[in-house]
Parts: C-alpha cells; structure tokens; sequence
C-alpha cells in the first residue's frame, strides 16, 4: 500500500499543470515546518500544493504528497507513516491534504511537528478548520494561508483576455485613471464580466462551462453532507436543513432575510438558524455581513445574510428555476472582493456598505446619489454596466481587480 501511495504522488504530479497560478502561489512559502492552506472546496487548494512541489521543491526525491482521505488511514497511524516514510524513503517534505478528514488531526501534527524537528509539514484543508482557537495551539508553531475564490483579475489571466496587476484599495479609489482604461479597452468586458459573475469563482470552470453547474452543485453536497457532516458531527437527519436553507436564501434578497424569516420559512427555531448560519460560512456556502455599530449595540447586531459568491447564488437559482437577483449578485460580487483582498466590510444604514470608513452604494448605470448624498463619510456609487467613472462614480468591475 505504500507504494501505492508514492505512485499516486508522482501520478499527480506528472498531470499537474502549471500554466496557470492562483494569486496566492507567489506568497505561499514552506520557509516554517509547519505551514496551512485552508479554503471552500473547489478554490483549487489540491493543485497550488502539487504546482509547489513540482515548481518549488528541489529534492523531488524527498517529498511526498498524500491525502489523508485515502483509506490507508483509516486504519494506519498517521505518526508510523511519516516515521517510515523519512527511515525507508528519506523524506523530509510532507504534503497532507484533506487533513480534516483524520480523526484528531491537530493533536496528530502536533506531535509530528515535536517528535521530527528536521522536516517540514504542509497540510490543507476546509475552511472550518480554526488553528487560531485550535484544542492543540497549532498557530503558534505554524504559519496559515487562506486561499480563496477567484478574482476578476485572475478569471481574465486564466482565460488569456488580459494579464492586468492587482491594484490597492486606496489607487482604485483615488488613482485608477491608468487601470480603468487599461481594462475599459479589453474586448467584450462586460461580456466576461457577466461570464465571470455565472462562472468565474472557482477554478474548475476551466474544465468547461458546461458542467460548471453541475460540479458546483456537487461541491454544495460534498460539503453538506461530508465536511459539515463529519465536523460538526451532525446526524443525517439534520443535513437536509442546509439544503433548504441555501435554496431560501437564494430566493429572497438578503435585505429581507432575517434569522426570523428563514426559522418560519425552515420550520427551526432563531438559535439553530444561527448555528447553522455560521457553519454555511464556515464551510464557504454563506455570507454573513455585520454592522458597524460599537460597544453596548454590538450584542444586538444584525447581519445582512447572502450565500457565498455570485456563482453559487445563480447556480442554485437555476436549480430551483427562479430567476437570479441582479442586485443580489452585484453586492455579492463586491463583498467577496473585498473581504478577500482584507478590507473588513460592514453593511451601512446609509448606502449599502462601509469598508474603512468609505460609504458604498451598488447598483446599475441608472444608480443616483440619492441614498449617499447627505453622509459626512466619503461615498462612492459603484455601477455596474459602466466602463469608465468619474470622482464619485467607479465601475462595479475595478473591484475585481483588488488580488
């Protein structure tokens, strides 16, 4: 069975493709013996490891990639594989994938990470993985990277449109003259850019568009009813309720859902809507936007609810045969770009969001300053269906530009 798993290794490797990188590959380093890549299934975790090994790693003789998925696990200590894996095949690199599939994973690499000090482990897994606040403190001794969806700006790479450099927040507000006509001349923008909003998140678009959908909806039950299931350990029983609760939510704009509404709609009471919420977000299915208030009033916050991309949101709309919401795939095109360009986003009683104490209102090319035009907070409206703006006006696209 070992030699199984090394053939695997060097199968994988051998139909990695390296033509294309996510934004994070640049970044991502094992400089520390203890390095995590976590993120939603389908962002492409699996094939930045392998494009690092294979790019990146000198001594191919002396890594190894595994999943820890694998059935050799379920009844093989993790601890005696790496011990013969260094004293029979001499590696000193191990890539664990899929980790949060191992019982006990983090008290597992902790003890790898104490009993070997001279190799170095990578390992990736779901979102729901928290090292910060881990049983076993693994953030101290380890180093995590978030990979997430993918950006306009590395849809168009991908895709050969255009090869653009990723822009600030700050230039895109107040310096964007050389970018917004860079991408303004690109052929059938708005085109791709409708493309990207249908099918643009997740990397495997790149197997064809036509079973886009269909993959998408298979990353949606494998994270119900494995991740979801498995980590939070919930009975069967209780897994249908998150299908219910994203096809709801694609239904109604995120203006008018509340935790009240989806507990009536769903038949569950407000404190399981809640937990399960959360877990949607935590497994990269939901979205779930605070506001800003402060102190005593921060108990009390609501939250603006969304599924997670735009991607997702017509996808399920499809499935249910209702049409998707313009609006909603606007505001969710501008949340993900922020949030995953690190600008903390809050929603706004005045315009739509706030990022950094900049009011931003979304909307079409009709969209006036009518709900932003008394604020004392710097307010830009962001449309979509524009390829150029002015001082107050950005196109909705730009923000794709942002990683």
């Amino acid at each position: 069975m070992l030699n199984q798993l090394l053939a695997t290794h060097k199968r994988l490797l051998a139909a990695t493709k390296t033509q294309h990188h996510r934004y994070l590959f640049d970044t991502f380093n094992t400089n520390n013996r203890l390095t995590g890549l976590i993120g939603a299934r389908g962002t492409g975790k699996t094939t930045l490891l392998l494009q690092y090994i294979k790019e990146k790693i000198k001594r191919q003789d002396e890594v190894l990639y595994v999943s820890l998925d694998h059935l050799y696990f379920s009844d093989h200590s993790l601890l005696d594989f790496v011990n013969e894996m260094i004293e029979l095949q001499g590696i000193r690199y191990f890539f664990f994938d899929e980790v949060h599939k191992h019982p006990n994973w983090n008290q597992i690499l902790k003890n790898i990470y104490d009993s070997y000090p001279d190799i170095t482990v990578v390992f990736s897994g779901s979102s729901s993985i928290d090292l910060i606040q881990g049983t076993h403190d693994l953030s101290r001794r380890g180093v995590l990277y978030h990979l997430s969806g993918m950006s306009f700006r590395e849809y168009l790479s991908f895709q050969k449109v255009a090869t653009v450099e990723a822009i600030t927040l700050e230039a895109l507000l107040y310096d964007r003259s050389s970018i917004e006509g860079q991408v303004a001349e690109l052929p059938k923008l708005r085109g791709h850019f409708q493309d990207y909003l249908a099918y643009g998140f997740y990397p495997f678009f790149l197997e064809g568009t036509d079973t886009y959908q269909e993959k998408l909806l298979r990353v949606v039950d494998k994270t119900i009813y494995e991740d979801i299931a498995n980590h939070y350990r919930l009975n069967t029983d209780k897994l249908h309720y998150f299908k219910r609760l994203l096809s709801y939510m694609a239904t109604i704009p995120p203006g008018e859902l509340s935790r009240n509404s989806i507990a009536k709609h769903i038949g569950l009471d407000n404190k399981t809507v809640q937990h399960y919420l959360h877990i949607l977000q935590d497994t990269g299915l939901a979205e779930l936007v605070k506001d800003n208030r402060a102190g005593s009033q921060l108990l009390k916050a609501s939250e603006k609810i969304y599924l997670a991309n735009p991607n997702l949101y017509q996808t399920i709309s499809t499935e249910i045969g209702q049409p998707s919401k313009i609006g909603s795939v606007r505001e969710l095109f501008f949340i993900k770009m922020l949030k995953h360009a690190n600008h903390p986003l809050y929603y706004s009683k005045v315009g739509d969001f706030e990022v950094n104490g900049v009011i931003y209102e979304i909307g079409g090319k009709s969209k006036t300053t009518k709900q932003i035009r008394h604020t004392d907070s710097p307010a830009f409206l962001v449309k979509d269906d524009i390829l150029y703006g002015n001082k107050k006006e950005i196109p909705l696209h730009l923000f794709g530009f942002l990683y």
